[in-house]
């Protein structure tokens, strides 16, 4: 009854309304799009308005700022929607400090026309309208909304996942005719409410459900275009995603889970607290977009977001911190796993204690997108019984930058000096000195030293907390000045444990502790991206004995031995994960690898083909599959892997170096050509290196991580090197 009663009211409101708004006419789009060339800058070419990025309108030529209906006209029937939208990322994507600060050195530096790249997503309406161009005469009054219900919900097509704004808007409609033709600019409300089916029609569609919809803006990079040097990946989050075990498109992950996508984690639903006709049983799909950025709601005031926003990040299910184990100075044994077994601690003991952080349940890296703003960092204390700090790294020093010995799951982007791409100027980005950022389903092992004191009385207590802050305090600095309230810091998830000097029983696991195989396993991973391949063997070798049904500690074992390569050596422990689980993918494909090491072609081409079976979206298994057929000179097969791993991910460099050599001999020039030339953009820069080195040479207290394996430690003297159990 109370929403009959609200739209009677609405519909008196708007029933001098015309269904065609004046503003969407198309005789007017044509004026006006006529209007707009003769004074736009159409630097990259007179058929591409948006260049350098990606959006695009469907019809002729630019559409004018009145034919996108206001987010306030969408709230008469959709009041939740519109509250959460109103203090979310997605309406403040364009008007915050924080983007416009980085965004307004481009016009500055190279031209209004460069910020086409980053109000694609930012704000797509800008960028239609043509409002980026010099003098432009545009009524930009659209800004203060950034993405506005209608631009998300009147995109028409994906340009397949090429990121940087890669959609195709259909002329904002949120009714259609009888016959399904697109009625542009706001309708009566009436009609609406006796037309829900056609309203659904033109407001939905079904890849919004998609993470592919999501790619169209969580996925960047740099083009040419933007930066006058070669295309560069910026981030990677959608792909991050495909490659984790939510997708269930990669067979190669260390866990598997149910299916989710971006939307079934950023997207849940939630009861009502306002009237929404979108609501199905009491519920609404979030447009809170809930993730990790505090900083927005904050400057804003807005408290309900960032209030959620803290408690999503503090639910308990993302990260896991474990305090693995222990080695005393001297000794190559390492007391692991802590809890499990018995050890004593006495004074003047030189410890490292290994603490070792899961990203268990995050479906892409930590931290993603744009990690040289963003701040997560493990802070390790210890403390005596009295509570004073006996060693505490990833402190907040009183100007409140992080004490830069911390170990930082960020990166540091660096240009052609060398140095550190400041106020995220993306286009001066030509290399990037570290990046410990730890990928979706992986663990990182963080070593710290430090020595119990001589006339240490009671027990020590030791902690490992991650914590996150958007946005790092140097960068709060460059937008808002010095004198600002200090921003939100969240602690993600931490451990403890207490260290007695003298014996120490095992005791009982946590609440929110791994199993012990568990944890074996995840400290096997991190020791295999830090390249301690003995130690890996070790740490899976553990895996195994504890869980001797355990498929994948097998398979762990010959991944381990195939980046050692020791391929002979793998075979064994993968046809042993394939008696456990019989056609296993990840098994499969390691093992296809070991086939081709040793020459077996027929093995290698049925094992590949067995994981893309499985797994038709796998680009490793397309990949590896293509060589093998190239390999064999099966050039019509290769060919189709090839382009079906492009169709996965349009930058892959081995799709494009391969579709080159491929076209070539098919006899097809121009399409290797322009292959080639994909390739030779997109691949590493050989110089690369040199920029990242100048960094870490200007920067000592910080290179040591950019190595794969390191310690944090205070002690006065280098910290000590134990024997390696290699």
């Amino acid at each position: 009854m109370r929403y009959a009663r609200t739209f009677r009211v609405l519909s008196v409101l708007v029933a001098a309304s015309s269904v065609w708004s004046q503003s969407s006419d198309s005789n007017d789009r044509k004026s006006y799009d006529a209007k707009i060339r003769e004074s736009y800058n159409f630097r990259f070419g007179s058929d591409k308005m948006t260049t350098p990025g990606n959006a695009s309108v469907a019809g002729e030529g630019f559409i004018q700022p009145g034919a996108f209906p206001k987010a306030s006209y969408c709230a008469h029937c959709h009041q939740e929607a519109y509250s959460q939208w109103r203090q979310a990322l997605h309406s403040n994507s364009f008007r915050t400090p924080f983007y416009r600060a980085s965004v307004n050195i481009l016009p500055r530096s190279k031209g209004i026309e460069f910020t086409r790249h980053c109000d694609s997503c930012h704000n797509p309406i800008g960028v239609l309208t043509g409002a980026l161009t010099d003098n432009s005469q545009v009524d930009r009054e659209f800004d203060a909304d950034g993405l506005t219900c209608t631009t998300c919900h009147s995109v028409q097509k994906l340009k397949s996942t090429e990121g940087n704004g890669g959609f195709v808007m259909g002329e904002p409609s949120v009714m259609v005719d009888e016959n399904g033709n697109r009625i542009p600019g706001e309708v009566p409300y009436e009609q609406i409410m006796a037309n829900p089916t056609r309203h659904s029609k033109a407001v939905m569609k079904d890849f919004y459900r998609t993470p592919e919809f999501c790619a169209a803006c969580h996925k960047a990079n740099l083009p040419n275009e933007l930066n006058d040097y070669k295309f560069i990946r910026a981030f990677t989050a959608y792909d991050e995603w495909q490659n984790s075990k939510f997708s269930k498109r990669n067979p190669l992950t260390f866990y598997s889970a149910e299916f989710t996508s971006c939307q079934g984690c950023h997207m849940s639903r939630s009861p009502l607290v306002k009237e929404d006709y979108g609501a199905k049983n009491g519920t609404l799909a979030s447009h809170r977009w809930l993730a990790g950025n505090t900083a927005v709601p904050f400057f804003y005031g807005f408290d309900q977001q960032l209030e959620k926003t803290i408690q999503f990040l503090q639910s308990g299910n993302y990260l896991n911190v474990d305090l693995f184990g222990i080695r005393k100075q001297g000794s190559p044994q390492m007391i692991a796993p802590l809890g499990a077994v018995p050890f004593t601690v006495a004074p003047n003991d030189v410890l490292e204690v290994m603490a070792v952080i899961q990203n268990k349940n995050i479906g892409h890296s930590l931290i993603p997108e744009v990690r040289d703003l963003y701040e997560a960092w493990v802070e390790f204390v210890v403390k005596d019984a009295s509570g004073k700090d006996i060693y505490h790294s990833g402190f907040l020093k009183p100007d409140g930058m992080v004490d830069e010995r911390a170990h930082s799951f960020t990166n540091r982007p660096v240009n052609l000096f060398g140095d550190f791409v400041d106020n995220h100027m993306v286009w001066t980005i030509h290399s990037v000195a570290y990046d410990n950022t730890i990928q979706a389903g992986r663990s990182a092992l963080v070593r710290y030293q430090f020595r119990v004191p001589a006339g240490v009385a009671g027990a020590l207590t030791v902690t490992a907390r991650l914590n996150y802050r958007h946005l790092r305090q140097s960068y709060l600095n460059n937008v808002l000045g010095e004198d600002h309230p200090a921003y939100p810091v969240v602690e993600i998830a931490s451990r403890t444990r207490t260290l007695n000097i003298g014996p120490n029983a095992p005791t009982p696991a946590g609440p929110k502790d791994n199993p012990d195989w568990m944890r074996w396993n995840n400290l096997g991973i991190a020791y295999l991206d830090q390249l301690q391949y003995a130690d890996a063997t070790g740490a899976f070798s553990e895996v195994v004995k504890l869980r001797p049904d355990y498929a994948d500690g097998f398979t762990n074992m010959g991944l381990t031995n195939i980046e050692w390569e020791k391929y002979s050596a793998a075979r064994g422990s993968l046809e042993k994960a394939l008696t456990l689980s019989p056609e296993n993918a990840r098994a499969l494909y390691y093992l296809g690898l070991v086939e081709r090491r040793e020459g077996h072609f027929d093995a290698e081409i049925a094992d590949f083909q067995k994981v893309v079976q499985q797994y038709p979206q796998s680009r490793d298994a397309r990949r590896e599959l293509g060589i093998s057929y190239y390999q064999e000179h099966w050039y019509d097969d290769a060919l189709q892997q090839f382009l079906a791993l492009q169709a996965i991910d349009p930058d892959d460099v081995a799709a494009h170096y391969n579709l080159s050599l491929l076209y070539r001999r098919m006899g097809m020039k121009d399409k290797a050509a322009d292959e080639a030339a994909k390739f030779a953009t997109k691949q590493l820069d050989p110089g690369a290196p040199t920029y990242s080195l100048q960094f870490l040479r200007k920067h000592p207290e910080i290179s040591t991580e950019s190595v794969p394996w390191h310690i944090h430690t205070d002690l006065p003297q280098p910290a000590a090197t134990f024997e390696s159990t290699q």
